[in-house]
């Protein structure tokens, strides 16, 4: 029950820093410099936990101080960090508990075992298709018994196209807004299309 208390409080914490520090963080960021990239990072992580911003603006806003290549090292550093204190947070604070849960319910526990016979593809699907929410799919993974090291390799490898996109689109804004917008709005029609055909697929075997 304390590691469940405190687990909130950090979430709590976590969050309320990001909604009040916001401004100011955007503000350093903006400025450039060794400092702004910790604080990038920073900022990025706790966008993981909950999107105080949407992750396309901010990436975007790291692509266009930093470039590409330094951009999209630092939103992939920040977003595996943020990840990953996630995933952890959610493994040793509320595992019992939801373990203990889903035994009373058959096929949620059928779920958690294809989860672990499939986990590096299940994630790296999610990753790569990112119609789940990103929070809800970290805590489904932070409680199921999914290896870290699995979950963190596949979460990398699947985060790597989005935030290329949203970072290269962010760093090409200012010289060519049409193109910027055209190329994640491509992207996003590319992802959400072969997302439907897979449910559409689903529907039709079922």
């Amino acid at each position: 029950m304390l590691k469940r208390i405190l687990s909130v409080c950090i979430f709590l914490i976590i969050i309320a820093i990001g909604y009040m520090q916001k401004d100011v963080l955007l503000h350093l960021i903006n400025e450039g410099g060794t400092f702004s990239v910790f604080i990038s990072m920073i900022f990025v992580a706790i966008c993981v936990f909950f999107p105080i911003i949407p992750f396309t603006v901010l990436a975007g806003i790291i692509g266009a101080v930093f470039g590409v290549v330094h951009g999209i090292m630092i939103s992939l550093a920040g977003a595996m960090i943020g990840t990953m204190s996630f995933f952890f947070l959610m493994r040793y604070s509320f595992r019992d508990f939801a373990q203990e849960k889903l035994m009373k319910y058959p096929k949620a526990s059928v779920f958690d075992q294809f989860m672990e016979r499939n986990s590096f593809i299940a994630i790296l699907t999610c990753r790569l298709l990112p119609v789940i929410p990103a929070q809800i799919f970290n805590m489904v993974c932070g409680v199921s018994r999914v290896k870290w090291m699995t979950f963190f390799i596949a979460s990398m490898i699947g985060k790597i196209p989005n935030i290329f996109v949203l970072t290269y689109a962010g760093a090409s804004f200012t010289s060519n807004k049409f193109f910027s917008l055209g190329m994640y709005g491509l992207y996003l029609f590319v992802i959400f299309s072969i997302a439907f055909v897979i449910f559409y697929r689903k529907t039709l075997k079922n």
